[in-house]
């Protein structure tokens, strides 16, 4: 039998080797800040919602029910200007630090675009890049879709001989993305304790996007067995561990105070199953548990999404009003410092080469890959594309 040399498309010279984590120092000479993207006006909203959706036929008519969440806020996603702050902060950090690394942003479905970007950066001279993902989680949609169309960008601006682009480990468990949410989840149950609410009768639900369930089994190296709903549902579950242990020692209390994982923001037609259970439906079924208040996590998202001001704070607070509970929601991350701390710490383990024993992590999953392993996070209906940032399968 032959060996082939692992092919890794687009790597650094250390990250093409294919090795879980890369453990040679770097020298980057880019950032490049990878969004969703979300539109800016309502004249923006059904382009952007087409672009989100393309190649999945989806008629205007359904995704003008999308959009009518865009529509109540003036059309206006939150989401670039969220974008905008994370990288102004991001610039200060290095700034404070003395790393001299500028930021390309660019997105994958609404300008700036990450075309623009890429090409801003190697005009710049700019021509190894590394990339950060504004998704902290593994699955097609929230890791490998981001690799994909990194890898796609390069081959449409023909920068594929020129640009190298390597990518951040997935920073679900590294302790700056998790400390905004114990610090939010920690103040939201000792108020209410304090206000004569019994611990027991507060339920903590921790809440992220939900996806279809063959995706999430998908997700993930494919040689690890990680239960049902993939390394996507066992990060998230690990993750609230972490976060619902760090709160007992805050207030010991809360020892009494349940919790578990929810989904929400569900697009997929009703013939095809996704991850459940949905965030309202657990919600409209509290009262009868003995619940009086619900504290209601965003863990899945690194700041206030659409998906978060409606699903959360709009529909899943009119659930809890419906139900006769108080309802808390917690803060994202978005710009905290420690957040915007550890990204930088991603930066620079990359660039140090920091060997993976000594990489920052908070569940046994972590510290998570470098280089995406093989046949990872497999999106079963459209199959493998081209990805930058891990070895092909």
């Amino acid at each position: 039998m032959i060996e082939t040399e692992p092919v890794v498309l687009a790597a650094s010279p250390a990250a093409s080797s294919g090795l879980p984590h890369v453990e040679t120092p770097v020298a980057y000479d880019g950032i490049l800040l990878a969004g969703f993207g979300g539109p800016e006006g309502q004249e923006d909203v059904i382009p952007f919602l087409r672009n989100v959706t393309r190649g999945r036929g989806i008629p205007d008519e359904r995704l003008e029910e999308v959009a009518q969440h865009y529509r109540h806020f003036g059309g206006v996603s939150p989401i670039n200007a969220q974008n905008r702050a994370l990288k102004a902060a991001i610039e200060a950090e290095l700034a404070v630090r003395g790393i001299d690394l500028p930021v390309y942003w660019g997105n994958r479905n609404w300008a700036p675009y990450l075309e623009e970007a890429v090409q801003d950066a190697a005009a710049d001279g700019r021509t190894t890049l590394l990339a950060i993902a504004t998704s902290a989680y593994s699955s097609y949609s929230s890791c490998r879709q981001y690799r994909e169309d990194l890898a796609r960008v390069l081959d449409a601006t023909a920068l594929g001989g020129t640009v190298t682009i390597d990518k951040v480990r997935q920073f679900f468990d590294h302790p700056g993305f998790v400390s905004a949410f114990t610090e939010g989840v920690t103040s939201a149950v000792r108020n209410l304790v304090d206000e004569g609410v019994p611990a027991s009768a507060i339920r903590v639900l921790f809440s992220t996007h939900s996806i279809p369930t063959a995706d999430a089994e998908r997700s993930g190296p494919r040689d690890r067995d990680f239960g049902a709903g993939g390394a996507y549902a066992a990060q998230h579950e690990a993750v609230a561990g972490v976060v619902m242990g760090n709160v007992v020692e805050e207030v010991p209390a809360a020892v009494d105070t349940g919790w578990e994982l929810v989904y929400q923001s569900r697009s997929g037609p009703p013939t095809q199953p996704w991850l459940e259970p949905d965030v309202g439906d657990v919600i409209a079924g509290l009262p009868a548990r003995g619940v009086e208040a619900v504290v209601i996590v965003p863990l899945g998202f690194v700041s206030d999404h659409m998906e978060v001001l409606w699903d959360l704070d709009t529909e899943a607070m009119d659930a809890a009003q419906a139900a006769g509970i108080r309802a808390v929601r917690t803060p994202t991350p978005g710009v905290d410092r420690a957040f915007v701390s550890g990204l930088v710490d991603l930066v620079v383990e990359r660039c140090e080469g920091t060997p993976a024993a000594e990489r920052p992590h908070l569940t046994p999953l972590g510290p998570w890959f470098d280089v995406c392993r093989p046949g990872c996070c497999e999106n079963v209906r459209a199959g493998f594309k081209p990805a930058v940032s891990g070895v092909a399968p």
